[in-house]
């Protein structure tokens, strides 16, 4: 297949390029490489890419840079470009309106113009104040607690939108609390290695006392891939008197990609603790404005649909992250 992903030198993007390019398929990244983390270790992630792997270095919020982009064709677009991070929305608003809304509608228009099955990063923050767990995606989405998740919602209404109107197939991830190797240097696990290792105390909110359904990148990866190979098709017993959240008479679905599990903060210290072979000083915080109590998702549709669920145990991905870790930063 000859595949656009977009934010290809992200954390998650880069991992997706490495399957697809493994499978034998052709693929063209873009990415603006943002400052909002360590540049180079972007640039690191893609030097790593090997096979039919073309860079354009550019911004999706760039329309006349998007058009050109879209003229040379594709098979499927994988739009993971995105400002992330919840906290980050609450110092700098319009970086996630550039970047989230304007820039997914040009990704849009150019899926209108030159048709393809287009994959998007949606996240499990969009479940906001709904507290029925495991969260499935039948659930209301309606109450999100930040920015970023309301972009998010905003970019799934959007794709169904130019799926109803336009017939263009669009599937949407829900990504759960994502971890692993070549992470984000703004993620908890990154900065609680971090600190670990300087012997500095490291903050953990709501005291601790937080859950979250972390999910291992490749485990991210190979749900995206598989999803890419089942472009959706209208939902024919969709109705409008009764109509289902997650599909529609459009050829468009959401998925849940998460491990299914649901971990305390504390616990999944622990098992960074027993990686490193080191005590953590924990400073224990409250609870941040943006932040949701627990999460865990509900994978059941994507295993039905793609055979796939995401198993990997939390321990094995925090030893692998731990080896990356130590071996990229010699620590």
């Amino acid at each position: 297949m000859k595949v656009l992903v977009t934010g290809a030198a992200g954390f998650i993007g880069y991992h997706v390029c490495e399957k697809l390019l493994r499978r034998g398929d052709s693929v063209t990244g873009i990415d603006n490489f943002s400052p909002y983390y360590d540049v180079g270790l972007k640039e690191a992630r893609v030097a790593r890419l090997r096979g039919d792997f073309e860079l354009l270095r550019g911004d999706i919020a760039d329309e006349s840079f998007m058009h050109r982009v879209f003229d040379r064709g594709h098979d499927a677009v994988v739009n993971l470009a995105a400002q992330a991070g919840v906290r980050y929305s609450l110092q700098n608003p319009m970086a996630y309106v550039g970047s989230n809304v304007a820039g997914f509608v040009n990704v849009l228009e150019g899926v209108r113009r030159r048709p393809a099955h287009l994959v998007f990063a949606s996240t499990s923050s969009v479940y906001g104040l709904n507290t029925s767990l495991p969260f499935s995606e039948g659930q209301n989405t309606d109450h999100p607690v930040s920015l970023y998740a309301a972009t998010k919602k905003a970019n799934e209404a959007m794709a169904h939108s130019y799926a109803h109107l336009f017939g263009i197939p669009a599937t949407g991830l829900r990504f759960f609390t994502v971890y692993g190797p070549w992470g984000r240097p703004d993620m908890a696990l990154f900065k609680f290695t971090k600190g670990i290792l300087a012997g500095e105390p490291i903050p953990v909110f709501n005291e601790g006392r937080m859950i979250r359904d972390f999910t291992y990148v490749d485990d991210i990866a190979e749900g995206v891939v598989r999803v890419i190979d089942r472009p959706p098709q209208p939902d024919s017993r969709w109705t409008g008197a009764q109509p289902a959240a997650a599909t529609s008479s459009a050829p468009w679905r959401l998925y849940n990609i998460g491990n299914n599990q649901r971990v305390e903060l504390l616990s999944y210290i622990r098992a960074l603790e027993d990686a490193l072979g080191k005590k953590a000083k924990l400073q224990l915080l409250p609870m941040q404005q943006g932040d949701v109590a627990a999460t865990e998702a509900d994978t059941s549709s994507l295993e039905r649909d793609t055979g796939f669920r995401p198993q990997t145990p939390v321990e094995e991905g925090i030893r692998r992250f731990v080896a990356w870790y130590r071996e990229y930063y010699r620590a």
